[in-house]
């Protein structure tokens, strides 16, 4: 049985994932075969896992870093969440049901085996499994049935470290008022404190460590200064996405990418960051999208009927069928895809109240919205220049095409995928990390009409983390770590 340590937050967005991923990478560099085991996680930026099942994106990226394939064992339970009709349920990979927050306090010992389950087998095929917790673990309110924190803890009977954000301000408030509301129980296993994000001089801060940990007796873990390529990687949540709109600067490509309210698997951008060439835009709502921009990307979508009513609102199609008009580009990507089509259909009301809905019209198709979920790692060839392509597939919903377009994408089989409307300006595909593949984002960059940078975007993941891992490795205490397992 693999020994395993903790990774508690005081509160959400304090650095739990990357952490975790960094300290994996640097215990996978000392020689240990380190596994990520995350019980309950709440995203809509999700991946599909070597079993066709679908995790958070965090723990796809600590796997990464870990050097293995994703399993739907490292988060058993994934909350999606949904405006109507509360989070979608993932458990172990699939589809197991839906429930409103209050709902869901009541499920949660239906889902503590499946968590002990699958943490269970993972630690049967690594030395050591790193767990990060949710949210956070002062959450007193939430501990009765808790299956990611403290309760989790007490159930595998983990060391806990708890981590702090210095750079949100109150760290040291944080840290003692989580000392100051848990139990003596839960308190037990808490071993370790780590402050994150420190901008400026560290040795502003040393008097601060000590006096945490005396008042604590947590050992002190370490002081972590920010990381900028952090920003390199990819985000977990969608508020970690910045509403920018930057000066056009002459010869670039204007990308503007529409920040619905339930945007999913955003980090299918995450490559078109590091393109010389191309000047990213993330347009919240509210924003109007930029005139100067050449192409517009609606992206996926965790509740594509309830997402296309704000782009109603906001007045975002008609800057986007103006947009058409005046010879620019308009991509959609998975919900985005079908957002482009003539009318979405959900007979089932798995997005809630509303059963149809029109859609922007901009390429005669229609969807209806279907109970099970397409979930699979698939290649094949992007047809505007017949190369390679790859990707995968994460949606409810079945497109229909009224006219006959030519397909984006051929996958395997000679299933056919997306579209290209006749006069090449809107394209759609149901494949999300089209921009990961290396030929394929070269391709759709030249279709565009820039000249794309020659980089392999899997590489550079990988030398953030080792630049990450280094990173930890200097200013944190791994040897305690290690010592309380």
């Amino acid at each position: 049985m693999a020994r395993a340590l903790m990774f508690q937050g005081t509160g959400s967005s304090v650095g739990k994932s990357v952490l975790v991923a960094g300290i994996a990478r640097t215990l996978r560099h000392r020689g240990f075969k380190v596994l990520p085991f995350k019980p309950q996680n709440m995203s809509n930026n999700a991946a599909v896992t070597k079993e066709g099942g679908e995790i958070g994106r965090a723990q796809a990226l600590q796997a990464l870093a870990c050097g293995v394939e994703p399993s739907v064992h490292m988060n058993p339970v994934l909350l999606k969440p949904q405006s109507q009709v509360g989070s979608q349920i993932i458990v172990q990979g699939k589809i197991w049901g839906q429930a409103k927050a209050r709902e869901y306090q009541e499920i949660k010992p239906q889902l503590m085996p499946y968590v002990l389950e699958s943490f269970e087998i993972l630690s049967k095929q690594a030395d050591i499994v790193l767990i990060e917790g949710a949210g956070s673990a002062s959450e007193i309110n939430l501990r009765e049935h808790d299956i990611a924190n403290m309760g989790f803890a007490q159930a595998v009977k983990a060391p806990v470290f708890l981590i702090g954000d210095i750079d949100r301000g109150g760290v040291i408030a944080s840290l003692i008022g989580t000392h100051a509301v848990l139990s003596q129980e839960d308190l037990s296993l808490i071993k370790g404190f780590i402050v994150n994000k420190m901008r400026g001089d560290p040795s502003l801060f040393t008097e601060a460590m000590n006096w945490i940990s005396q008042q604590t007796q947590w050992s002190n873990i370490g002081l972590l200064p920010c990381f900028p390529r952090l920003s390199q990687l990819p985000a977990e949540d969608a508020a970690d996405l910045k509403s920018v709109i930057y000066q056009h600067s002459q010869g670039m490509l204007v990308i503007s990418i529409l920040l619905l309210p339930t945007i999913a698997n955003f980090d299918d951008f995450d490559p078109l960051k590091y393109e010389k060439n191309v000047q990213l835009n993330f347009i919240k709502v509210g924003d109007v999208i930029p005139q100067n921009s050449d192409v517009i990307i609606i992206p996926g979508s965790k509740t594509t009927i309830t997402d296309l009513q704000v782009l109603y609102e906001t007045g975002w199609d008609i800057d986007i069928k103006a947009h058409v008009r005046q010879g620019g580009y308009v991509m959609g990507i998975c919900g985005g895809y079908q957002m482009l089509g003539t009318e979405i259909t959900d007979p089932h009301g798995i997005e809630g109240d509303i059963s149809q809905i029109k859609g922007l019209d901009l390429v005669n198709i229609s969807t209806i919205l279907e109970t099970s979920k397409k979930l699979n790692n698939v290649v094949g060839q992007l047809c505007i220049e017949n190369i390679e392509c790859s990707g995968y597939e994460m949606h409810l919903g079945a497109t229909i095409h009224h006219h006959a377009y030519s397909p984006l994408i051929k996958l395997e089989q000679e299933r056919a995928d997306g579209v290209i409307s006749n006069d090449g300006r809107v394209l759609g595909t149901y494949l999300h990390g089209i921009f990961h593949h290396n030929e394929a984002r070269r391709a759709l960059l030249n279709y565009f009409g820039v000249r794309a940078q020659s980089f392999d975007f899997s590489l550079q993941i990988e030398a953030n983390l080792d630049q990450w891992a280094q990173h930890i490795e200097q200013n944190l205490d791994i040897e305690t770590l290690l010592h309380y397992i």
